[in-house]
């Protein structure tokens, strides 16, 4: 049985990153990854994806993007090119095509059980990523047979899925943009709202990431926010990644005639319960915005900006706007749901103490109790960015060093429980 000093389970930008700083500190490891390098990029991403973030945040330990268009964004086969060039860049040592069944600890070494070989190591990093399985909810189990039903990880184009309108469930970065392209193919759409974050891709000229970065929201860390579950299931931006820069939130969304709804309650057949709460969500999202905007406005202010940006424009707001409180998919002539509802993490393979009471890798700047036991890539790890190409970095270096003892860290996780 081969030993390795570090496993690194998952061959995604985290685990990548993790490989790129403990090469540069000379500690020998191996990275098993079950498909290819990147393999969700290459294999769970619709075809017209791109980046939420512009190119220029495009960036790993030692390696960027470099290319021509920094204000543009990555397609998801770009993206999977970018990540097997950083592959390449310092030879990763990668075992693709080799899936994890195991990872276990028999009181002196970590064991990991593969398809392919059985492996022994003094340190495991998880780097399996965040956006791991569809959490897709219970009440799907309760839609009606002749209802098709799909997530975002299985979805591809409007083309292959069945004629007739769509339900979208969820309002967030990926419900938005498949809203759009399926309205934009003919479909009619009808999209259930729940909890949402609001941002003009751009904002006085400049994209909204910039923003964020200059005023600090990315580096806020979970040491800052009082609600740590909270602040790791947030939803995500309505953004997209357009060549135009265009906004895509819900008022262009009712302009392209998308229906808007509450979110689901409850399914029965071809019934679908709907919360009444859609103005009150609506406006939430809306103040939230506001302040932020406010924030970036009083940094121009403080900074003498004024003269590089341009003056605020008026963002439009929905408005007086009427939703029903149940749909009925055979009426409605809607034929395809897509549980557009974010992601799980899914541990059975894992047999490491590890696990808090929501089944999350329980740690604190990616270590956890278990000495020797790391993780990569969660939402919100230590700051806003962690999950980011461009902010998982500054997590893999630490815990790089954690291992080669250059990090001296008193693992308190009692309040990120």
């Amino acid at each position: 049985m081969k030993h390795f000093n570090t496993i690194i389970v998952g061959g995604g930008q985290a685990g990548l990153a993790a490989s790129r700083c403990l090469t540069a500190l000379g500690r020998d490891h191996v990275v098993l990854e079950r498909g290819r390098v990147a393999e969700r990029w290459h294999n769970e991403r619709w075809d017209s994806l791109r980046l939420l973030t512009p190119n220029w945040m495009t960036r790993l330990p030692g390696y960027a993007y470099d290319g021509g268009d920094p204000r543009g964004f990555m397609t998801g086969r770009e993206t999977a090119a970018f990540l097997d060039g950083y592959a390449s860049s310092f030879d990763a040592p990668v075992l693709e095509h080799t899936s994890v069944q195991d990872v276990s600890h028999d009181g002196e070494r970590f064991q990991i059980v593969t398809d392919t070989a059985s492996f022994r190591s003094d340190n495991v990093i998880i780097a399996t990523g965040w956006c791991d399985r569809p959490a897709i909810p219970a009440a799907a189990a309760s839609l009606a047979t002749d209802i098709h039903q799909v997530s975002p990880a299985l979805y591809k184009r409007p083309t292959d899925i069945p004629s007739g309108g769509v339900l979208v469930v969820g309002a967030s970065a990926t419900g938005v943009q498949l809203a759009d392209e399926l309205q934009a193919s003919g479909r009619q759409v009808t999209l259930a709202v729940g909890s949402h974050s609001r941002m003009p891709r751009t904002y006085r000229g400049m994209d909204a990431y910039w923003w964020l970065d200059l005023i600090g929201s990315l580096d806020k860390t979970i040491d800052d926010v009082d609600d740590v579950v909270a602040a790791r299931t947030e939803p995500s931006l309505q953004l997209v990644g357009h060549p135009d820069h265009r906004t895509l939130d819900l008022t262009t969304l009712r302009a392209a005639g998308v229906r808007l709804v509450g979110r689901v309650n409850d399914v029965d057949g071809h019934h679908v319960s709907l919360g009444r709460d859609l103005r009150a969500v609506v406006e939430d999202a809306d103040q939230r915005m506001e302040r932020v905007l406010a924030r970036v406005d009083a940094v121009i202010d403080r900074l003498g900006l004024h003269r590089e940006v341009l003056d605020a424009e008026p963002i439009p707001m929905l408005g007086d706007f009427t939703a029903p409180d149940s749909l009925d998919l055979r009426r409605d002539r809607i034929r395809t749901v897509i549980w557009a509802t974010g992601y799980r993490r899914s541990y059975d393979w894992l047999r490491l103490p590890i696990l808090d009471g929501r089944g999350e890798i329980a740690q604190y700047r990616g270590v956890t109790e278990m000495p020797g036991a790391y993780v990569l890539g969660q939402r919100f790890q230590h700051r806003r960015n962690s999950n980011f190409i461009d902010g998982v970095g500054r997590d893999a270096q630490f815990v790089a060093e954690h291992i080669c003892g250059i990090h001296s860290l008193e693992t308190s996780l009692t309040a990120c429980r």
